[in-house]
C-alpha cells in the first residue's frame, strides 16, 4: 500500500517537523493542512504567516534568527513607511510598520494578493508560491473562505491575533479565543480526502488552541479525525510544563487547561490516539494514558535537522 501521510500545521514547530519529514518519505507523500487563522490584511496585501512559514523552511530559505520571514532580508520599505507614521487619522492603519515585512517576503504578499484579487482561491495560490519555491509535498491551507483567529483579552477585549502575537508581543492575558467565520467554511479542496486517505495522520508540535484548533474547527475536519482516530499521532508543543517557543503554555493557563503534556493530551483526546511526549516527561506518562492516549517518550525537541528527521521517524512508528 501506497503510504500517505497528512500532517495539521501552524508555526515554526509545525514548520520544522515538515522539515524533518520530507528527510525520511518522499515529500510527494505528504499533505501538510495549514493553519489560516492567523492571516491578515495589511496595506492591503494578504498575509499568511504560517503557510509562508512552512514554504519558507521547507525551501531552507527562512529566517533562522528572526524565526520568521526570509533569510538575507532588508528592509527598506518599511523603513520608508515609518516616515508617515502618526500622518493618518485615528483608525487608520496607514503608516503602521509594526508588522514588519521584509522586502524580500513582499514579493510573496504582492503574488498572492493580486491571485486572490483575479479571483483564485487560497488553495490555488499556495499551491503556485510552493511549486515556485520547488517544494514537493501538497501544501492546503485549511479553508480557501476567510476564518479570522480572535483573542480576548483581559482589559481590552476582543483583537485580532496578530494584535495579540505580535502587536502587543503575546505578553497579555488571554480569557478567550474565538474562529470568526469558521462556521460557515469549507475545507479547501483535498483536506477531507487527505485525511480519509492518509495511512499515517500527525498533528505537529503547534499550539493546541491557535493553531490546531483553527483547523479542527473547520466543519468536517474534527469528524474526519474522530472517525480516523486511532491512525492519528499528535506530537506535544509543551516540553516539562513550557512551551518551546510562543506563548501556548500560557495560553492553556489562562484558558483553564493545564499547561503540560496532560494537559494536552486532554485536549487532543477526542481527536488523537496517541501523543508523542518528550523524555523529559516520561514520569507523566500515565497520566496521559488515564486521560485516554496512548503515550509515547521520545526526545521531541528538534534542535536540527536530524532531530526532526528521527521524531518524524517516531510518528511514524519506525524509530
Amino acid at each position: 500500500m501506497e503510504r500517505r501521510i497528512t500532517v495539521l500545521a501552524g508555526g515554526v514547530g509545525a514548520a520544522r517537523y515538515l522539515a524533518g519529514l520530507v528527510q525520511v518519505v518522499e515529500p510527494g507523500s505528504i499533505t501538510a493542512i495549514v493553519n489560516t487563522g492567523d492571516d491578515t490584511t495589511l496595506h492591503g496585501l494578504r498575509i499568511c504567516p504560517d503557510l509562508d512559514t512552512v514554504t519558507y523552511t521547507l525551501a531552507g530559505a527562512s529566517n533562522t534568527e528572526l524565526g520568521w520571514g526570509l533569510q538575507g532580508e532588508t528592509w527598506q520599505a518599511m523603513d520608508a513607511l515609518a516616515r508617515f507614521e502618526g500622518q493618518a487619522p485615528p483608525g487608520s492603519a496607514a503608516g503602521a510598520t509594526w508588522f514588519r515585512l521584509g522586502d524580500r517576503d513582499l514579493a510573496t504578499h504582492l503574488y498572492r494578493t493580486q491571485r486572490l484579487a483575479e479571483g483564485a482561491p487560497l488553495s490555488a495560490v499556495a499551491a503556485e508560491l510552493s511549486a515556485a519555491w520547488g517544494l514537493g509535498l501538497a501544501l492546503l491551507p485549511m479553508t480557501d473562505d476567510v476564518v479570522a483567529t480572535m483573542v480576548t483579552v483581559a482589559g481590552e477585549g476582543e483583537i485580532g491575533f496578530q494584535d495579540y502575537f505580535v502587536g502587543r508581543r503575546h505578553s497579555v492575558p488571554v480569557t478567550g479565543v474565538r474562529f470568526d467565520g469558521v462556521e460557515r467554511a469549507a475545507p479547501a479542496p483535498g483536506v477531507l480526502s487527505a485525511l480519509a486517505e492518509a495511512t499515517s495522520i500527525v498533528v505537529a508540535p503547534s499550539n493546541p488552541v491557535v493553531s490546531i484548533g483553527p483547523v479542527v474547527a473547520v466543519p468536517g475536519v474534527g469528524e474526519a479525525l474522530r472517525a480516523r482516530r486511532d491512525d492519528v499521532v499528535a506530537v506535544s508543543p509543551i516540553v516539562a510544563g513550557a512551551a518551546l517557543k510562543g506563548p501556548a503554555d500560557r495560553m492553556l493557563t489562562e484558558l483553564g487547561h493545564e499547561a503540560s503534556v496532560v494537559g494536552v493530551a486532554r485536549l487532543y483526546a477526542p481527536l488523537v490516539g496517541t501523543l508523542v511526549v518528550d523524555e523529559a516527561d516520561a514520569g507523566r506518562a500515565d497520566e496521559v494514558e488515564a486521560a485516554g492516549v496512548r503515550c509515547l517518550v521520545a526526545p521531541t525537541v528538534m534542535t536540527g535537522p536530524a532531530e526532526a528527521a528521527a521524531l518524524a521517524r517516531t510518528t511514524l512508528g519506525r524509530a
